[in-house]
């Protein structure tokens, strides 16, 4: 345990501590906004810098990764719980503790399993559009709270519909503090970046809301928070209820593992640390564990959080942990005066989150470089604002998982010709490309298996000639197989008979370069006993030998 603050040396420390203050004053303006996406009551939003903090420190292996609220997470989690309860009620609080309970049990599972892998299945072009998407959804859903408009839809087209129709009826009180705060952090973060420019705008407003009662104008205050630490209690639910929260946990457990293994492995790859991602699973399970118990919500690991405690100079989770010791110090002293801070504020505070999340410059830079692969994003993340959050990640998932296959499927193929240099080249596979007279060397780009094996054996008959009615004028063909790491049994039998309809025509087929794991298949599946036999090499230099000592025209 706390094996993430090691070694222990006072320099060090007093460093993390000057970045935890850093974090603390930068991120409680942050999580109270993620409290507006999640519905929550604004003091939960400062329960999740609390234990959740210190549980992943404890036990967790990443020193970077920040463990608190987060707009991705709260996103999902508003979204699936959307008709169960009043947002914000007691109803709706129970209900999301059993989401962080449940998105920990499935962390623990995925932990036993050795789950931690499955953070690779996201690719960052699906994340991109599943981010950008999440950003719009959310910007729209607080333009009402915003600008001082009553929104009822909770879909995000009918949310933008009802704020453009009541647009001439704007409450100018409430636009003008939210103009201001915008305004205010916009100016902060452009001319002082390193100036807590949110946390600023903060206590302007609700010392301006204090001094000039803006509440007796018509400006919606947070109202009374309650006071100290939370008590760990969580109200029983029946089974029934329960299972309705499977899929919302579900989806947040996916989110937790993709977006913190990416950005912890992020962090110890910058600064050349050890991560154990299956030991973090643990952490952030009985961080989302202490959050469900403190009466907060789903917790996750920040992109945004962890590159504050980084650029304020924290070297460890010890910077982590004197954050959690601020907060504690607010929610004990300080709470009183948060009554007066406007809910308009808040509002902004998650426009800007929003905002960070749409990457338009990341999405014309992918259009420019793969223009394929900036349409997945597009259509992710429109899926995100069309049909909701949960769907969005699903379709994440399956557009990775597609575009895996996708590259399996039909992979890089090419004619290997040797140049006067002595090199290789690799041009496309045409009818009557050669390697050189009688010989073709055809590289296959990927595994050998039941979806693409056909592809392989057309691409090796196209180059045959054989099928255009004519002797086909090639006389040996051979694979170079070193990007072949298996062949499944499908394959096999493709291969096999392959190589039967070759020899009817004269042609000799061949394998160069076979990685072990391959030859291990190659034998299982018994190719190694073809009839007529199947030529192995182990370099293409020793099959173009051989091609040239039984076909080379004699003086």
């Amino acid at each position: 345990m706390f094996e993430s603050l090691r070694p222990f040396r006072w320099k060090d420390t007093l460093r993390d501590a000057r970045a935890g203050l850093a974090l603390a004053a930068m991120n409680i303006p942050q999580v109270l906004g993620y409290t507006g996406i999640a519905g929550m009551p604004v003091v939960t939003g400062l329960y999740t810098l609390l234990a959740p903090l210190a549980a992943f420190a404890a036990l967790g292996s990443s020193r970077y990764l920040v463990v608190a609220a987060d707009s991705a997470t709260a996103a999902i989690l508003a979204d699936g719980l959307a008709g169960m309860a009043p947002v914000a009620s007691p109803e709706w609080v129970t209900l999301a503790g059993y989401v962080a309970l449940l998105s920990g049990a499935f962390l623990l599972l995925g932990r036993l399993l050795r789950l931690g892998f499955i953070a690779d299945f996201l690719s960052q072009t699906v994340l991109m559009g599943f981010l950008t998407g999440v950003g719009i959804q959310v910007g729209i859903a607080v333009l009402g709270e915003t600008l001082g408009l009553q929104v009822s839809s909770r879909s995000t087209l009918g949310q933008l519909l009802e704020v453009v129709r009541q647009l001439p009826d704007l409450h100018l009180p409430v636009l003008l503090v939210s103009s201001s705060v915008l305004v205010l952090v916009l100016v902060l973060r452009a001319l002082w970046p390193a100036l807590p420019g949110a946390l600023i705008a903060v206590a302007g407003a609700t010392a301006a809301s204090a001094v000039w009662k803006l509440s007796a104008h018509g400006v919606p205050t947070v109202g009374v928070i309650a006071s100290g630490l939370p008590h760990p209690h969580l109200h029983l639910l029946p089974w029934g209820q329960i299972a309705r929260l499977l899929p919302v946990a579900g989806s947040c457990a996916i989110m937790i593992v993709t977006q913190s293994a990416a950005t912890a492995r992020a962090y110890a790859l910058r600064h050349e640390q050890q991560l154990d991602e299956n030991r973090d699973l643990v952490g952030l399970a009985i961080a989302n564990l202490a959050s469900a118990l403190s009466g907060s919500f789903v917790v996750n690991g920040s992109p945004t959080q962890t590159a504050m405690v980084e650029t304020a100079g924290g070297t460890s989770q010890k910077s982590q942990l004197a954050t959690s010791v601020l907060v504690g110090g607010v929610l004990l002293f300080l709470t009183p005066t948060l009554q007066y801070l406007p809910q308009s504020v808040l509002g902004v505070l998650v426009l800007l989150v929003a905002l960070h999340l749409i990457d338009l410059r990341g999405l014309l830079q992918l259009h420019r470089e793969s223009p394929a692969e900036c349409a997945v994003a597009v259509i992710t993340a429109g899926c995100v604002v069309g049909i909701g959050v949960e769907a969005g990640i699903l379709l994440a998932m399956a557009l990775s998982l597609l575009r895996t296959v996708r590259h399996s499927y039909r992979p890089h193929t090419g004619v290997i010709r040797m140049e006067n240099s002595g090199a290789w080249s690799i041009g496309p596979v045409a009818a009557g490309a050669v390697s050189e007279p009688g010989l073709v060397l055809y590289r296959f780009g990927s595994a050998l298996f039941y979806a693409n094996a056909n592809h392989f054996a057309e691409e090796l008959l196209l180059l045959s000639g054989g099928r255009c009615g004519q002797k086909p004028e090639v006389r040996w063909m051979i694979v170079d197989a070193e990007a072949i790491s298996q062949i499944d049994y499908s394959a096999s039998r493709v291969i096999a008979q392959l190589n039967q309809e070759l020899s009817k025509m004269g042609i000799v087929l061949g394998f160069a370069r076979m990685s072990p794991d391959a030859t291990a298949d190659f034998q299982r599946h018994h190719l190694a006993e073809c009839d007529p036999p199947l030529r192995l090499f182990s370099r293409l230099h020793d099959a173009v030998s051989a091609f040239r000592a039984v076909h080379e025209p004699t003086a």
